[in-house]
């Protein structure tokens, strides 16, 4: 069955000028803050919140989540920047090989939930009108729509890609295969996206095309995957009076989101020069557990007020 298998080589952004690029995966971070800022308004407006609240929420959301995301994958994926790069680790620059604009690559979505949990207890302390578990019971609504997008995002740009597949369901991620420098010698065409075009489009290089593997499109299967821990959250929220159950909201996304995210590592290559494979589990997979542990806690196990 080849009519679920295709080559994936897209655009991933926009020249603008010089090495400086509008990424398409920028974009879908900042289409998950907007969808978030106006979920939250909806949330805000429906409790008879002020809204005077919403902005400074918004901010100290959008610092957390990219600062955590980033400090995360440096620490658990990539620490080696440190000392070879160490200003690519808060800029959107590499400065290893000359100066290049790469736009903020390399996110964890590990350190992004560590980061929005400090946040937000940095926010709750600055503006107190609700506590810590009413914002994380609403607030991780937004985060699992906007998860839908970065997942979408990962896979324009052919990172985190899954593993080999012989399944009648698999992608060829041309980009990810051949290196810059690399697709250019082979094709003998300097043009980056030129030769990266010939690889799908001229038969000339037939050779370099069946030579990449069909992988596992990983990234759709958690976007796809968080579109139902969406659904739930914001039905529970809607429908019933868990949103009235201190840190049950919170304690589901953290066992939905990162359940899936635990099954869906066995479909994926290991991420970054430096990862865990302990009983065959990697990374990702122990960095999940105990977010799933403490999810169960607070669904079943929390008492409201020792932490409100």
């Amino acid at each position: 069955m080849h009519l679920l298998k295709f080559n994936w080589n897209p655009i991933t952004g926009i020249d603008i000028v010089g090495n400086f690029k509008i990424h398409f995966y920028s974009l879908m971070w900042v289409v998950a803050f907007i969808l978030g800022w106006y979920i939250m308004k909806r949330i805000f407006t429906k409790e008879k919140v002020s809204l005077d609240y919403l902005d400074p929420l918004f901010m100290y959301t959008v610092l957390s989540t990219m600062l955590g995301a980033r400090l995360g994958h440096v620490l658990f994926y990539q620490s080696e920047l440190i000392q070879d790069d160490f200003f690519s680790i808060f800029l959107p620059f590499s400065f290893k090989n000359g100066f290049e604009f790469t736009g903020f690559q390399g996110l964890a979505s590990h350190g992004a939930a560590i980061g929005i949990i400090i946040g937000m207890y940095l926010y709750r302390r600055k503006y107190n009108y609700k506590s810590v578990l009413w914002i994380l019971d609403r607030l991780v609504i937004t985060v699992a729509a906007g998860a839908i997008f970065i997942r979408i995002g990962n896979f324009i740009n052919s990172e985190i890609i899954g593993k080999v597949t012989e399944s009648g369901f698999g992608v060829r991620f041309i980009q990810d295969e051949y290196y810059k420098s690399q697709i250019m010698k082979l094709t003998g065409i300097n043009d980056l996206r030129k030769a990266y075009l010939a690889v799908t489009e001229n038969s000339q290089f037939q050779n370099l095309l069946e030579a990449v593997p069909y992988r596992h499109p990983s990234q759709l299967y958690e976007s796809f995957c968080y579109i139902f821990v969406f659904i739930i959250l914001l039905y529970l929220y809607v429908k019933t009076t868990k949103k009235d159950q201190s840190g049950f909201l919170f304690g589901l996304f953290l066992v939905l989101l990162w359940t899936i995210r635990f099954f869906i590592e066995f479909t994926k290559e290991p991420q970054g020069e430096e990862y865990i494979n302990w009983f065959s589990l990697n990374t990702g997979q122990w960095l999940s557990i105990p977010f799933v542990l403490i999810g169960l806690y607070f669904m079943f196990g929390y008492k409201k007020g020792s932490i409100d």
